[in-house]
């Protein structure tokens, strides 16, 4: 009887350094390739392009191979002790950073029924760095984005999005990560928002911009962009007018469209009773919802429901009311809002929401209650967070400090440490230099 080998791969970009290593395991007996699902891939780096399924198929194409498994997280052990192989096999770039300690859960699981581990050195000349690089150049389709933000919601504990207004916004969220204590984190997807749309166009937030303006915003971020977008669709406007917004939206390849459970002209729910606001009744805003999901022309593209009873003062038996009634009618997801400076107010209504039969994914936009962690909204049941405003609101203070620098001192030269250099400012749009 053959020996197993045991080969652990995403497998999203399939290049000679991989075809290197299942020759290579070959050589040591059946190979099984341990397929990492979405979920698992998303706990360290980026979502995939191709869908599971997508890559299954390749892999099992793949000469060599005789047997694909799932592995359904990063650690390698639970498949390890099911199959209990004599060899597994990886590339010996995984010796630092996020995969080390991984790399010595596998050498201690081997060593429980004295299997071994085989380290392929490094292909020269591949990068898998540069083929996304590359990749992320060449751009992506509409139908691809639009499926990505359902992945997202099914692989990751919470997703992250930040606010764009404009291309460079949508550049900054589309390359920006950090590394934290071998945590890799990045913004998931891209909020449109109308509030900051309108405020860099220098209108007021009350819908004074037309979709059809807006529109052009869109395009400008779609066009070098690659991750997924929610579009903050307001009230939604008549019923008649949102389903005309869907069709735009799905065509274009954005993910989702958030509207609000209100009537009349638009006025920041973060002003709460402060104006006055007229909340929906629930019928009518059913009634919207169902236009808008009847005019998708996929199940991919997403209506969240906006509710807005906590800010309105009505309680948390009226949002729970609104929510169960909106999903009946067709909604993708909710959207829960407070202007409460904590979020017990929200935490109490995910308790009552996460015991809902036909719960649905819960959104909120933490921008009151700013010193929430993640790990809170992730305890409290929320999938989805939305930092609704914060590059704008930062770019405004730094902008007026600038020309207040210049005025105070007749030139530039105090402000320059404030600023880029042009040189990395031209540098900074690829093709610009």
């Amino acid at each position: 009887m053959n020996k197993t080998v045991y080969v652990g791969m995403s497998a999203d970009l399939i290049h000679p350094g991989h075809l290197n290593i299942i020759k290579r395991a070959g050589e040591l007996g059946d190979v099984i390739i341990g397929l990492l699902t979405d979920k698992a891939i998303a706990s360290y780096k980026r979502l995939p392009y191709m869908t599971f399924d997508q890559r299954l198929q390749i892999v099992e194409s793949i000469k060599g191979v005789s047997k694909v498994v799932s592995q359904e997280t990063l650690d390698y052990v639970p498949n390890l002790e099911k199959l209990k192989p004599s060899y597994v096999v990886h590339g010996d770039d995984w010796r630092e950073g996020v995969q080390r300690q991984t790399r010595q859960r596998v050498i201690d699981a081997l060593a429980k029924w004295g299997g071994e581990l085989v380290e392929i050195p490094y292909t020269q000349g591949i990068s898998s760095t540069m083929l996304h690089n590359a990749i992320r150049e060449i751009g992506t389709t509409p139908d691809i984005r639009l499926k990505s933000l359902r992945r997202l919601l099914e692989s990751k504990p919470l997703v992250r999005l930040l606010e764009v207004h404009n291309g460079l916004t949508g550049l900054m969220i589309e390359n920006l990560s950090e590394d934290v204590d071998g945590d890799r984190r990045e913004f998931d997807a891209m909020w449109a928002s109308s509030l900051t749309d309108a405020t860099a166009r220098g209108k007021p937030d009350i819908e004074a911009v037309g979709v059809a303006s807006r529109i052009v915003t869109m395009n400008d971020i779609l066009e070098v962009t690659t991750k997924p977008v929610i579009y903050d669709g307001d009230t939604g406007g008549l019923p008649e007018h949102f389903v005309f917004t869907v069709k735009t939206l799905e065509r274009l390849g954005v993910s989702a469209v958030i509207i609000e459970d209100k009537t009349g002209l638009k006025k920041n729910s973060l002003l709460g009773t402060d104006v006055n606001q007229t909340q929906d009744s629930i019928d009518s805003f059913c009634h919207k919802i169902h236009l808008g999901k009847h005019a998708c022309a996929t199940r991919n593209f997403m209506i969240i429901a906006r509710i807005e009873s906590l800010i309105l003062g009505k309680g948390t038996d009226d949002a729970i009311a609104r929510a169960r009634a909106y999903i009946d009618a067709g909604a993708d997801g909710i959207m829960i809002h407070s202007r409460q400076k904590t979020p017990d107010e929200i935490f109490g209504f995910c308790r009552e929401y996460n015991c809902l039969s036909e719960r649905k994914p819960l959104v909120v936009v933490p921008s009151t209650f700013s010193s929430t962690s993640e790990e809170q909204l992730i305890d409290n049941g929320i999938n989805m967070v939305i930092y609704a405003n914060q590059l704008l609101r930062s770019a405004y203070p730094a902008m007026l400090e600038t020309a207040r620098l210049i005025l105070q001192n007749r030139r530039a030269l105090e402000a320059e440490p404030r600023m880029m250099p042009v040189k990395d400012i031209i540098s900074l749009i690829p093709g610009g230099h």
